[in-house]
């Protein structure tokens, strides 16, 4: 079950990249209080990343740590994105717009690098239990 949760988030993500990658314009419809459905989905997509993370990596552990912060802070991206730019339709000005771009960042990179490292950590697993290791190369 967790594997289909895993493959459904990872989908999630996958769409809002590929929106946001594409500029589709349905990126602009405002939602119900003016909030434009791209930041939303912005919003969600690096949750998405986030959670796949954590739900792919083991608790109490190095990537466990990394990984629910990633979470933590991809949950809190748009909130504190409005308060930056004092505004929904996240339109900065003067020193606000450079630290939204340098937070925004951070949380990307961070929630991006514990995406990738979970599923390093995953595909050493499943290679481990299959004999594929480098002990087994010896063999051939």
């Amino acid at each position: 079950m967790q594997k289909m949760i895993v493959v459904i988030v990872l989908a999630i993500a996958a769409f809002a990249l590929l929106s946001l990658a594409s500029g589709a314009s349905y990126l602009e419809t405002m939602l119900p209080g003016g909030l434009p459905l791209g930041n939303v989905l912005s919003a969600l997509g690096l949750c998405a990343i986030a959670g796949a993370a954590f739900l792919i990596s083991a608790r109490r552990t190095a990537l466990g740590v990394v990984s629910v912060t990633s979470l933590i802070a991809a949950v809190t991206w748009l909130p504190v994105s409005i308060v930056l730019a004092g505004n929904l339709q996240l339109n900065f000005s003067g020193w606000r717009g450079s630290a939204w771009l340098a937070y925004t960042s951070v949380v990307a990179v961070v929630a991006l690098c514990s995406l990738i490292w979970a599923l390093v950590i995953l595909l050493f697993a499943m290679c481990r239990r299959a004999g594929c290791g480098l002990a087994n190369k010896d063999r051939s």
